[in-house]
């Protein structure tokens, strides 16, 4: 999402067409990992991060994404005028190929409050021996901590390689992965990570040959009773067994485990995997090192049908009661496969009974998911309908106390449901949730987002960024008391001063604990640095890199994703500052939309993964 710099926040129509109150009833907030009017929000040498969760001791956990693209010459040629924290480096698509080494891109990191050197700095943490080096093969994520530490996630297998016995001269070896994608629980305070192992990881033909595939796991969720929820492969999918067969019959001439990565590698085409899973919600209870599984059941009986049946486990209380999605015959009808809404609960005997949410308008909706639930039974989750003609994704509040009564949807910043892409991602047991909407659509493009705040007893609904200080948004004010813009100043390579004002935009709400802390992830505006044709750094013989410019000679910005952590105060307002005067400029510009794979990359986590951008 690229920002001309002279191009205010208000072309984006981020708030003056919302329809919103000044008096506020949400707290004020502050964002507290903000260091030098930029942010704490990334690992040092990758340019993007997201924060994922946060536990009542303030420790957050992340996901850090790309790693920088600096050639080795121009590492040793930079004199330190090249930084991730200055510019924004050229970004290039990780290719997915049986015959290179495998790019490990996405990092795990966690961000203390009480860090004994810099409070709420991200700090790399391995899994499965992931490193942040260059040779690092390893993709890992963390999605969820709770209140003793317990960090859950996936991670893919590390590298492994065979010698090539093909017909190309150029090519060394063959690359691959023992599996794809494995939830795990990283346990801080014995050091123990333990993999959640697929109920299905092993393909056996009909003349008895095995083929290890890995399966598919993911933890999502774990509450402060050390029970995780996510969901595993259970079986492999009819089409998946003529693949596999057919790496079986081709032995001979390309090895299986590397025939089976091919297929499970994203397509480059369309994304889509080729060796697909029947996948069931799980849960995991974990002690003492050890993680024993359960499958819940489907929405529906499968019966003898080869269809791909799915459900997924996404969120969970401390009294165990799992929501997610599942496959069902919407009101038992089999015409009406969907993939709904779902709970389960334990029964009397310790079983989980699984039961459909209903879905708003049976007719109109096509799909839904609840994401979280609180200890109250409150759960919240999206549907997918059609609104004023767009396909729209809304925010949805369900009670399990009132089995028969329909979720409600919040009105957001309108006084109707309105046509903005809107999802939750975390209810607290003061009942607020938080959750990332579009503030504005045109036509068929995604709009931008912004991280939101809703109470469920006063429904109110807020914009998270409408309660932040303005020193939280990257203002700073002088003497007399008047707030305005820290300027940043870039020596371009021409030797040139170049300014760009400061910027910070909370665009995802992820979760938020008791006492009202919220992590998520924010956009901080950074200026682009200048490519050659083939996309490498412009550079002059010091190694001192060029900014792109706009035609009144000021650097073009764009905005990158950093964690951000905020947290209610006492010490400050709400700032007021008229969008218009966001960023001391004018509105003239054109906003680009060019961030559709970021805003999918954040909607799905930790739902699929289709890509990994650099």
């Amino acid at each position: 999402m690229k920002l001309n710099s002279a191009l205010s926040l208000v072309a984006l129509g981020v708030i003056s067409v919302l329809q919103v109150s000044s008096a506020h009833a949400a707290s004020v907030y502050e964002i507290v990992n903000i260091e030098d009017y930029d942010l704490k929000g990334t690992l040092t040498g990758t340019q993007n991060g997201y924060g994922q969760s946060i536990n009542a001791n303030g420790e957050a956990v992340g996901i850090a994404k790309g790693q920088s693209d600096l050639t080795d010459t121009d590492v040793e040629t930079q004199n330190d005028s090249i930084d991730n924290n200055t510019g924004v480096e050229p970004r290039d698509s990780i290719t997915y190929s049986i015959y290179q080494n495998i790019e490990g891109n996405n990092f795990t990191f966690h961000s203390l409050e009480n860090d004994a050197e810099t409070p709420w700095l991200p700090r790399f943490e391995t899994v499965n021996s992931s490193t942040t080096d260059s040779d690092n093969s390893v993709d890992s994520y963390f999605y969820d901590i709770n209140n003793a530490g317990v960090r859950v996630g996936a991670m893919t297998a590390p590298e492994q390689s065979t010698p090539y016995t093909g017909s190309s001269e150029d090519i060394d070896n063959w690359y691959y992965r023992a599996y794809e994608m494995r939830g795990f629980v990283k346990d801080s305070a014995t050091g123990a990570e333990v993999p959640l192992m697929p109920a299905y990881t092993t393909y056996t033909d009909d003349d008895g040959v095995s083929v290890d595939l890995g399966g598919w796991s993911v933890a999502a969720k774990i509450n402060n009773n050390n029970v995780i929820t996510g969901y595993a492969s259970t079986a492999l999918s009819s089409a998946s067994d003529d693949r596999v067969d057919s790496c079986i019959s081709g032995a001979d001439d390309v090895p299986i485990d590397v025939c089976i990565q091919n297929y499970q590698f994203p397509n480059a085409s369309n994304g889509l995997r080729y060796i697909t899973y029947q996948t069931r919600a799980f849960v995991w209870n974990y002690a003492n090192g050890t993680a024993t599984a359960t499958e819940l059941p489907l929405g529906l009986d499968p019966g003898s049908s080869t269809r791909i049946f799915q459900a997924q486990g996404l969120g969970i209380n401390d009294n165990g009661v799992v929501v997610g999605r599942s496959n069902v015959y919407r009101n038992g009808n089999s015409d009406r496969l969907r993939y709904d809404a779902a709970f389960w609960q334990q029964d009397a005997n310790g079983n989980y009974q699984y039961h459909w949410i209903p879905v708003i308008d049976n007719d109109d909706v096509t799909s839904a998911k609840a994401v979280d639930i609180n200890d109250a039974g409150i759960v919240v989750g999206s549907y997918i309908a059609y609104v004023d003609g767009y396909e729209t994704e809304k925010f949805f509040v369900y009670d399990i106390n009132s089995p028969d009564t329909l979720p409600t949807v919040p009105n957001d910043f309108f006084t109707g449901t309105s046509n903005l892409t809107s999802y939750p991602k975390d209810i607290n047991n003061q009942g607020q949730v938080v959750g990332s909407i579009e503030t504005s659509r045109d036509s068929d493009f995604d709009g931008p987002r912004d991280g939101f705040l809703y109470d469920v007893n006063s429904q109110e609904f807020d914009d998270v960024n409408d309660l932040l200080t303005c020193s939280s948004k990257g203002y700073e004010q002088d003497n007399n008391g008047n707030w305005a813009k820290h300027q940043f100043t870039v020596s371009d390579s021409s030797g040139a001063n170049l300014t760009y004002s400061a910027d910070i935009r909370v665009v995802e709400a992820n979760k938020i604990t008791e006492d009202g802390t919220i992590v998520g992830t924010a956009f901080v505006r950074k200026p682009v640095y200048k490519t050659d044709n083939l996309g490498n750094l412009v550079l002059d013989d010091d190694g001192n890199p060029s900014f792109e410019l706009n035609g009144e000679g000021q650097p073009v910005t764009n905005y990158l994703p950093r964690m951000v952590v905020l947290k209610p105060t006492n010490s400050g307002t709400a700032c007021e500052i008229p969008d218009e005067d966001r960023d001391g400029t004018a509105a003239d510009g054109n906003y680009e939309r060019e961030g559709a794979a970021f805003w999918m990359w954040l909607l799905t986590l930790p739902l699929v993964w289709f890509r990994r951008r650099k």
